[in-house]
């Protein structure tokens, strides 16, 4: 399946004069991709990891090919597994190639369960029997496990992707570009926001208002997720891949939130927490249900990230690809220990509550509010970062200057 222009979001017509390729991406190429994330690939053994509810008979013989649903799980088997045992290990000198499976966290980079089963269907463990025997895991699962993973990873020593919620469309650009590239262009953005003071987002609603966060980032080096985990140091890559982030030291003001069931709320935060979310249209006892959230425990009110997109790509419906995308911001909450941030598991109430989840602010997820303009300060000098969705001049010229 290709990609064409028609995918991409109109505001970022700009910027495919920089990369005029983007109107048409590339089929997806699963040696291209391993090869350019995972230089050297010689002598390594590999292998894939989804998700069920139910592990056992579902991964034993591959009963899930046969089931009805199961979209990720079977894409991972299509394109990976057997893309692997097809020719791709032998013409990147690497073995293994086997699948396995574990339950489903149902949160977003909570800690996996220690419980893993071959396609025999015998339960292994993650600990003595996966991660000190593979040197590049591929994770494709509903959840991100990035988190968890990355910790692993620095443990056991191996190197490893998050693929999360794998879709038609992510097969076909987000996981299609050249990641050389990705990793220039996030380079040339960071350096443009690296050892920023500041960021202040103003958040246009349909009623008028505007809402200001702000968020204090104390001068931090920016950090990227760019895709390339080259080398042989421990690393997971989240893929897509394609931002620049930071972990905010503190927060204040207020912005918008848009639920999962479409309920508009304003959340208000307090020395680097939501502290309360107030209803502006839809559902009370979403809102209700947030609220008894943050009193519970307070710390999934605490925001963990700060990032921006910074590939010209198609909207594919899933966060993990349409975050990436120039113009588009996130703020997260919950953990952000994989980001180098101090928010850990052990800090939640409960182990469910330790998620990490992204808040993406878009054009297509958030068409009830606009960001107005992003404004970003470092010692004396301010400029904007985004206005109106769009990147601005500054990051423009950044992006072209060298």
């Amino acid at each position: 399946m290709s990609s064409s222009c028609t995918l991409l979001p109109e505001y970022l017509e700009e910027a495919i004069l920089l990369h005029p390729e983007k109107r048409q991406f590339p089929s997806f190429d699963l040696r291209r991709l391993l090869e350019t994330v995972f230089t050297p690939t010689a002598g390594c053994k590999i292998c894939v990891l989804v998700d069920f509810d139910d592990p056992q008979p579902m991964i034993h013989d591959f009963r899930f090919l046969r089931e009805e649903g199961f979209s990720i799980q079977k894409r991972a088997y299509q394109h990976f597994h057997v893309g692997l045992l097809q020719g791709v290990m032998e013409e990147l000198e690497m073995h293994g190639g086997d699948m396995f499976a574990y339950r489903m966290t149902y949160g977003s980079n909570l800690d996996l369960a220690d419980e893993v089963w071959d396609t025999r269907g015998q339960k292994l463990s993650f600990d003595r029997d996966i991660y000190p025997n593979y040197d590049l895991i591929l994770c494709i699962s509903t959840y991100s496990a990035t988190a968890p993973l990355t910790a692993k990873a620095k443990q056991f020593g191996f190197r490893g992707a998050t693929l999360h919620g794998v879709n038609d469309i992510i097969l076909s650009s987000g996981l299609a570009v050249d990641y050389h590239e990705v990793s220039r262009d996030a380079e040339k953005i960071r350096l443009a926001m690296t050892r920023a003071d500041s960021i202040e987002i103003d958040f246009a609603l349909e009623d008028g208002r505007v809402l200001t966060a702000w968020l204090g980032l104390d001068g931090q080096e920016a950090q990227k997720s760019h895709g390339l985990c080259n080398g042989l140091t421990p690393d997971i890559a989240n893929l897509p891949a394609g931002e620049v982030y930071f972990v905010p030291a503190d927060a204040r003001g207020q912005f918008p939130m848009k639920y999962e069931d479409g309920t508009l709320g304003v959340l208000d935060v307090e020395n680097r927490c939501i502290i309360r979310s107030t209803l502006i249209a839809g559902n009370q006892a979403t809102i209700d249900a947030h609220n008894a959230r943050l009193l519970d425990d307070p710390m999934t009110g605490t925001l963990g990230e700060l990032g921006f997109g910074t590939q010209v790509l198609p909207v594919s419906g899933a966060d993990i690809q349409d975050e990436k995308v120039l113009g588009t911001c996130h703020l997260a909450t919950g953990r952000d220990d994989h980001l180098g941030g101090d928010i850990m598991p052990s800090m939640f109430k409960k182990h469910e509550n330790s998620t990490h989840d992204d808040i993406l602010f878009a054009p297509h997820k958030t068409p009830n509010f606009n960001i107005s303009q992003v404004r970003m300060k470092r010692g004396d000098q301010e400029e904007i970062i985004i206005e109106n969705f769009r990147p601005s001049r500054y990051i423009m010229d950044a992006l072209t200057a060298f």
